[in-house]
């Protein structure tokens, strides 16, 4: 008798563990993410590079994957907000649609991301998270997802960045 697995679904999350003196710093990526959505344009500072440097290598060495970037954005989340069903393919031109989909906590808190994936005949099954300060998710970006800021008084801050195999 013999098995092969002929599909699995990868998710990757954890917390960010940078060299001291090259700590990520939150602030400057909040600030970017703020203005970045209000020039409705995409940002680069050296913290998002700090931590897409260390998504891409982490990645490339634990599990062998090479990825490449394919987008990048931030978004601050209202106090006691849901967002609607967000994907991040594009179903009718799935071949210049990103891989996976990256969140980065950059000043959270109370936000939780709730991942939709089918098992075979289960259907319609949810995996839940927390995503908190300096803790990232990655999964693949076929899957459905939905992030909740559940806390009243400030704004959450996720960085988000989508990849595609190399």
């Amino acid at each position: 008798m013999e098995k092969i697995v002929l599909s699995e679904q990868l998710l990757f999350f954890g917390n960010i563990k940078m060299p001291k003196g090259f700590e990520i710093n939150k602030d400057e990526l909040s600030k970017n993410i703020l203005e970045s959505k209000i020039q409705n344009k995409e940002f680069f500072c050296k913290s998002f590079d700090k931590l897409n440097t260390y998504i891409k290598e982490f990645i490339n060495l634990e599990f062998d994957i090479s990825i490449v970037n394919k987008k990048n954005w931030g978004n601050a989340y209202k106090p006691k907000t849901l967002t609607p069903p967000l994907i991040e393919v594009d179903p009718v031109d799935l071949k210049n649609s990103p891989d996976f989909t990256m969140l980065y906590g950059v000043n959270v808190e109370k936000c939780f991301v709730k991942i939709f994936y089918d098992d075979n005949r289960r259907k319609g099954r949810s995996w839940d998270i927390e995503l908190t300060n300096n803790k990232f998710i990655m999964f693949p970006s076929t899957n459905i997802y939905i992030i909740s800021n559940e806390q009243q008084d400030h704004l959450n801050f996720v960085q988000t960045i989508t990849y595609e195999f190399n």
